[in-house]
C-alpha cells in the first residue's frame, strides 16, 4: 500500500485489513508509517518507491512477510506549489512532481510484475486524477497523472495473458491536499478563467470524505474485479463512473495511394 500513511492511502489500507488482507503500509514519514502500520495491524515500511532500490525493498518485504503479493495499490502523491503553472514552474519542481506520481508507480509497478506474473495472478492499483484532463490547472501534476493512466493501460495490456490485472482510480476526496484557503483560492479562481464550471467547482470545494472512495479500490484489488483489466474509474463522494476509452474521432479522409497530401487550407477546413 504506497502512501498508505494518511487520507485515500490509509482509509483504503484499514478497509483492507478489515476484510481480513495482510497489508505492507509504506509512506516516507516514519512516524505516519508506524502509526498507521499499527491502527491496521499491518507491517510498515518507509521510504519513497520513486528510488528503485525503495521499490524492490518494498516489495521484498511483502513477500518476506507474507509469502507472496496479491495487490499492488499506489496513492502516494503530492500538491501543486501554489499559483503553479508553465510561466512559474521550475525544472526541479516539475521533476519532483513526476518523480512522487509517475517514477513512484513504474518503479513498484516493475518491482511487483514479475512476481505476480509467476503467481499468474495479481492486482495494480495505481492512483490518477481528473487533473489529468487539464482543468485544475498546474504542470506536473496533470502530466505525472496523465502519465500514471497511460503506463496502467499499457501494464494491462502486457500482463493480462499473465493474469495480472491493472486499473487506474481518479479519487476525489477531502484530504490535507484538498483543504485550505490555498487550495480553496484555487478552484474559485480556475472557475473564474472558465477553466473549471460552477458543478465542477462546487463537487471540489465540496468534496467527500476518502471513506466513499476506498470501496472502489478494495473492489479493483479484490476478486469481484476479476475481468476487469485497463480501465479508469471514478470515485467521489457517492459517485462512482468510468471513463470511456479514447478513440479518434473521424475528421477527414483521403486514399494516400490515389491522392496528393492535404493542404493546409484543406486541413483548416476539415477541422473548423
Amino acid at each position: 500500500m504506497v502512501g498508505g500513511t494518511r487520507g485515500v492511502g490509509l482509509c483504503v489500507a484499514e478497509l483492507l485489513a478489515a476484510q481480513g488482507a495482510d497489508v505492507v503500509v509504506n509512506g516516507r514519514d516514519p512516524d505516519a508509517v508506524a502509526e498507521a502500520a499499527e491502527r491496521i495491524s499491518g507491517v510498515g515500511f518507509v521510504g519513497s518507491p520513486a528510488d528503485p532500490e525503495v521499490a524492490d525493498a518494498l516489495v521484498g518485504r511483502c513477500i518476506d512477510e507474507f509469502g507472496r503479493i496479491d495487490s499492488l495499490i499506489n496513492c502516494a502523491g503530492t500538491a501543486e506549489p501554489t499559483g503553479s503553472s508553465i510561466l512559474t514552474v521550475t525544472s526541479a519542481q516539475f521533476r519532483d512532481l513526476l518523480d512522487a506520481h509517475l517514477l513512484t508507480t513504474f518503479e513498484t509497478c516493475r518491482a511487483a510484475a514479475p512476481h505476480m506474473v509467476r503467481q499468474r495472478s495479481g492486482a495494480i492499483v495505481n492512483t490518477s486524477s481528473f487533473a489529468f484532463l487539464g482543468d485544475y490547472g498546474g504542470t506536473g501534476y496533470p502530466a505525472g497523472k496523465g502519465g500514471v493512466n497511460s503506463l496502467t493501460l499499457a501494464i494491462a495490456a502486457e500482463l493480462a495473458e499473465h493474469g495480472v490485472r491493472a486499473n487506474v482510480v481518479c479519487p476525489g476526496a477531502r484530504t490535507r491536499l484538498s483543504t485550505g484557503s490555498d487550495y480553496e483560492q484555487h478552484i474559485v479562481e480556475l472557475n473564474r478563467r472558465g477553466l473549471l464550471d460552477d458543478v465542477s467547482m462546487q463537487g471540489a470545494l465540496d468534496a467527500g470524505p476518502p471513506e466513499y472512495v476506498a470501496p472502489t479500490y478494495a473492489y479493483l484489488a479484490g476478486d469481484l474485479a476479476r475481468h476487469i483489466t485497463g480501465q479508469i474509474f471514478i470515485a467521489a463522494g457517492g459517485f462512482v463512473g468510468r471513463f470511456d476509452r479514447q478513440q479518434p474521432a473521424f475528421v477527414a479522409y483521403r486514399d494516400h495511394h490515389d491522392a496528393p497530401p492535404w493542404t493546409v487550407e484543406e486541413i483548416a477546413a476539415a477541422v473548423n
